[in-house]
């Protein structure tokens, strides 16, 4: 008979440091949600895990359930409110850059038990330094694609081909064919930090980048199967390990949690047809002009689609001005929605998490990027997956033209056309994507062994 193990249990205290922002603090959750279900490979070892947030995001987020070995660390409201912050991005993330650091630092100092390991959002940039200067070990959260972080790691090769600096109305049909791994992509479809006002950002997205080499672990928000080629060819010219941990959004949710009670929304779409409805979304940060969603809502109108358009704090205007075929609201719960039977489609700003949601959920998608990362989505889902048309063309100058509601109508109406061969051949390859992403996230799927994986190096004591 074998006897029992009788070391003593050592705890693993993983603090994680999300960037204060709703598409960056939804990805950590769900990441600090999935380590903290996981049984550390190490034997006595317990995992707990501390998240930093601000006292208003922790208002946010406070009554939302999430394990028993999780729980939230505030700082002050050093910066400004989450609610109206996409006024001004460029300016937002150089206050968060300088405010919240010391607070941070003086809260990493009194956690107990002592911190063993920080996964920080790549966008602070001073998180792996904070971490090296306390003998902590540090993993970097990228929170968009692994192709949209490779055209970083690789930004030289932009230089050196004459692809940066750039006028997208001279250059932006030419094809960026040589980033290692990454599908051939047009200069317009790269991230808007290349070119035009984007230009604001650059610096920092690069440094952020640079400033992994100091750092032990990257992860990457992607599911390795859709973007196998990227992933390979990073960890191929990366000096420390790469985890695919994708898709990071709140799938186990869907099967631990009912619809919310207050949700009359879903009253509705259960007198809906199966794949009838449109869903709409233009992301909780960036959104088109009035002018724009104006000629969206007309065209909506007239196309005569069932559609279920989440609108925050457009709402309520829109509601008068889109017509009978749906429900406007400011908020949802957006992946229980995409799940219902009756979501027929996905008209996508293209962030990154509402992609992710997207191929889920197995929908096609209507792309109209705005800002970022959300080009490059609109490209990968439509040119690489196939599962997607554009709204919002690509190739345009600084000066954006309107997509005008005739023919906002008319793609509304051939994308909802559940008959056609088109559509029925997008849904198909949406439903294998779909298959993919879940089987990923399975016991022994590429996402679950590299979570376990990572799990793994945290829990290890010898750093």
């Amino acid at each position: 008979m074998s006897l029992p193990n009788t070391s003593p249990i050592t705890t693993s205290h993983v603090v994680a440091l999300p960037f204060p922002g709703r598409g960056h603090i939804n990805p950590m959750m769900c990441l600090c949600n999935s380590l903290a279900s996981l049984n550390p490979a190490a034997d006595n070892t317990d995992i707990i895990v501390t998240v930093i947030v601000t006292e208003e995001w922790l208002g946010f987020l406070g009554s939302e359930p999430k394990p028993d070995n999780v729980s939230f660390a505030t700082i002050p409201n050093v910066i400004p409110s989450e609610i109206g912050r996409g006024d001004d991005s460029p300016g937002f993330y150089e206050t968060v850059l300088r405010k919240i650091k010391t607070p941070v630092e003086d809260l990493l100092d009194r956690l107990e038990p002592p911190v063993t390991a920080l996964i920080a959002d790549t966008y602070l940039v001073w998180s792996v330094e904070i971490g090296n200067v306390r003998n902590i070990p540090v993993a970097s959260l990228w929170t968009m694609s692994a192709s949209v972080y490779s055209v970083f790691h690789f930004f030289d090769l932009l230089v050196q081909h004459s692809h940066f600096p750039v006028n997208l109305e001279e250059r932006g049909e030419e094809h960026v064919d040589y980033i290692p791994g990454l599908p051939s992509t047009c200069v317009a479809d790269l991230s808007t930090c290349f070119y035009g006002k984007g230009l604001n950002v650059l610096d920092r997205a690069l440094e952020s980048v640079a400033s992994l080499s100091k750092a032990q672990w990257l992860l990457l928000p992607s599911v390795y199967k859709l973007e196998a080629q990227v992933i390979d060819a990073l960890r191929a010219n990366t000096s420390i390990p790469v985890y695919h941990i994708g898709p990071t959004i709140p799938h186990s949710k869907l099967e631990t949690e009912s619809r919310p009670s207050e949700a009359h929304y879903f009253d509705w779409l259960d007198k809906q047809p199966s794949g009838s409805v449109l869903y709409m979304s233009q992301g909780s940060l960036h959104s088109a002009p009035k002018a724009q969603m104006d000629e969206i809502a007309d065209g909506l109108r007239e196309s005569r689609v069932r559609f279920f358009w989440v609108a925050r704090e457009a709402a309520s205007e829109l509601k008068e001005r889109c017509g009978e075929m749906g429900i406007v609201v400011a908020w949802c719960d957006q992946l229980r929605v995409l799940c219902h039977d009756s979501i027929g489609g996905f008209w996508s700003h293209c962030g990154w998490n509402s992609t992710s949601e997207a191929v889920f959920a197995g929908l096609p998608m209507l792309t109209f990027p705005i800002y970022w990362d959300q080009v490059p989505n609109s490209k990968m889902i439509v040119e690489d997956w196939k599962i997607g048309w554009r709204v919002k063309k690509k190739g345009v100058g600084e000066e954006e033209s309107l997509v005008g509601r005739e023919e906002i109508a008319g793609i509304v109406r051939r994308f909802m056309d559940l008959e056609s061969e088109e559509g029925k051949e997008m849904r198909s390859k949406a439903r294998e994507l779909r298959d993919i992403y879940r089987q990923a996230i399975r016991k022994g799927g590429s996402t679950h062994a590299d979570l376990e994986a990572f799990v793994s190096d945290i829990c290890k004591q010898d750093f």
